[in-house]
């Protein structure tokens, strides 16, 4: 296991307490978004733990060992634009800041925090407001500012936020979706917005939900990416030391159930949401502010992971040839704890164009345009773009109606087809 780029953290990201406990532990992968290209298939791949750790002092769920984000982040490959489900939430997403937030959007700043290929602010352009993004994938942050959305190449912080309120002012709206689990040191994050936050704004946050992960086994949303796993009770601690409040607590269906929380200046005009209470009960009822019940995830996933891969050996033994479906981050980690190699796996599928004729992180597994599977025609195909089955399995139908299968490993193994 290599420990060039990473180091482990010893205290909570949130609080800052030293009783860490360990609740989980995943095999080591390679980041999860690691593709390579066909002349790199003789360089072995690094591999970094992946131990999940509940802080006893606040309750927060999260890696302690953190992979140097250039690594992650500097040549990045998901994009939001190629998801029409994305698109559409994001619209929807835009739509009701500005109803809830900014009912008088003309030329009102709207910032993203690591705004990828600029989907979201999109969707805030046209309604009028103006819109700055800021995300390190250069590339991409590239694509996005001759696109149209100016998009700085770079990590947020806090010296950048003095930036930016120099020379645009402050935001009315800031957002982080699929982020605010990203960084190490979110305190410097969070002063960032706090700065750059006018007195009546709004910070809007989508992160992957710890009590979707719990009751789901949605335990492929843990990677190297995400450092954190959000509950909102820790999350009220952690914003009312920094100034702020958390004023809405919103569950949201993206990547298989998210937390949408909506924070602003404690002295902000917005009134406190019943949502907050609502999650923070909740969150105790099921057991999620003691080690012990997260402690259970473990056995949930060999479960899970016994019926999925007795299935596909199976059809392995009888001769059957099978393929994936999308390349998403947590593909990664499902591969990996559940060893589903290229001996399992014969090609991946996925609509990126960036991930496509590239090699699955570690597995090298081949990942093709979906257009394959009728040239290619395997006998079953995994999903393992799991939160986008339906529209998948819809898109695709001709491939059940010609007699193949799709399996669908999460939130529980179910399968499509004769």
């Amino acid at each position: 296991m290599s420990s060039a780029g990473h180091y482990r953290r010893g205290t909570c990201r949130l609080c800052g307490g030293h009783r860490l406990t360990e609740v989980l532990s995943l095999r080591p992968t390679p980041p999860a978004n690691a593709f390579i290209a066909e002349r790199e298939l003789g360089t072995a791949q690094d591999v970094y733990p992946l131990d999940v750790y509940f802080c006893e002092d606040c309750a927060h769920v999260q890696l302690l060992d953190v992979v140097d984000p250039g690594l992650l982040f500097g040549n990045y490959v998901y994009v939001s634009g190629t998801s029409p489900v994305f698109i559409k939430h994001f619209k929807s997403y835009a739509e009701e800041i500005v109803s809830a937030y900014a009912p008088a959007p003309a030329g009102e700043l709207v910032l993203d925090i690591g705004s990828n290929d600029g989907t979201l602010l999109r969707q805030f352009q046209d309604l009028g407001m103006t819109v700055l993004g800021v995300d390190p994938a250069r590339d991409i942050a590239a694509a996005a500012t001759n696109a149209g959305i100016e998009t700085m190449a770079t990590f947020f912080s806090r010296k950048l936020a003095g930036e930016i309120l120099t020379k645009h002012g402050p935001a009315k709206v800031v957002t982080a979706n699929n982020v605010f689990a990203h960084a190490d040191d979110l305190s410097d994050i969070t002063l960032g917005v706090c700065e750059l936050l006018s007195p009546d704004g709004v910070f809007v946050f989508e992160v992957s939900y710890l009590v979707d992960v719990f009751e789901n086994t949605l335990f492929d949303t843990i990677y190297h990416e995400h450092l954190a796993y959000h509950t909102v009770r820790p999350l009220q601690g952690f914003f009312d030391r920094h100034g702020l409040e958390l004023i809405k607590a919103e569950r949201v269906a993206s990547h298989g159930g998210s937390l949408r929380g909506v924070v602003q200046h404690k002295d902000g005009p917005h009134a406190v949401d019943g949502s907050v209470l609502t999650r923070v009960v909740h969150e105790a009822e099921i057991g999620l502010h003691e080690a012990a019940t997260l402690q259970q995830l473990g056995d949930k996933i060999f479960r899970v992971g016994t019926e999925l891969m007795a299935f596909l050996k199976s059809m392995k033994a009888s001769g059957k040839r099978i393929a994936g479906f999308g390349a998403p981050a947590k593909a990664t980690t499902l591969m990996y704890q559940f060893d589903m190699g290229p001996d399992m796996i014969d090609f991946i599928v996925d609509d990126s164009p960036l991930k496509q004729d590239l090699f699955s992180p570690g597995m090298h597994i081949p990942v093709l345009p979906s257009e394959v599977l009728y040239s290619k025609r395997p006998d079953a195909v995994v999903v393992l773009a799991w939160n986008f089955a339906e529209p998948i399995i819809k898109k695709h139908a001709a491939f059940v109606e010609q007699g193949g299968q799709f399996i669908v490993p999460l939130p529980t193994v179910r399968i499509v087809g004769s």
